[in-house]
Order: C-alpha cells, then sequence, then structure tokens
C-alpha cells in the first residue's frame, strides 16, 4: 500500500481499513504460536502498512499538505580517494581557513 493512494482515502476508510489489518495481524499471531505460517512476511508487510496508514492519518488531522514529489536538493560532494587525494583536500581546506584569518 502507498502513501499517495492512502492519501486518496478518507479518514473513515483509513481506520476501517486500520481495524481490518490489526484483526488480520492478531489472528496471524495466534496461528503463528500454534503453527508454521505459509507467509511469515505478512506480519510485517502489516505491521508497516499499520504504521503508513497511522501517519497518513495524523497528517490528515493535524492538516500538513503533502510534500512535493522532488525532495530535497541534495549537494554533490567532491570525491576524495587515495592518500594523495586527501592529502590535497586537506590542504585546500588549509588555504581556504587561512585566507578566513
Amino acid at each position: 500500500m502507498l502513501a499517495k493512494d492512502i492519501r486518496e482515502m478518507s479518514e473513515g476508510d483509513i481506520n476501517a481499513r486500520i481495524v481490518e489489518l490489526e484483526r488480520e495481524r492478531f489472528n496471524l499471531r495466534l496461528a503463528s504460536g500454534t503453527r508454521t505460517l505459509d507467509d511469515p512476511l505478512r506480519l510485517r508487510v502489516i505491521r508497516r502498512d499499520v504504521a503508513r496508514l497511522n501517519t497518513v492519518l495524523r497528517e490528515k488531522i493535524i492538516g500538513i499538505a503533502e510534500a512535493k514529489e522532488t525532495g530535497p536538493k541534495r549537494v554533490q560532494a567532491r570525491r576524495v580517494t587515495g592518500r594523495l587525494g586527501r592529502k590535497a583536500a586537506t590542504a585546500t581546506n588549509r588555504a581556504k581557513r587561512s585566507k578566513r584569518a
């Protein structure tokens, strides 16, 4: 279940889905005590879906708008490899620091 799909749901639908998943999770936990589950990873998927649903529900309650699709802008770090690269990088940093002083 994707967050953008959840955001399209109403609060009542989200709450109903949470109850449904919690019931399924409870039944799987009971079954895991008595037998081997066919899909043991289903417990993890349910737990994460419930967390995702609760997060989106909380966003709706406090009125947080959907985040931008582009995300934060990342600055590309300078690639420093090997001993000489590290020495050059520190020499460059020393030169920058001495100019400031």
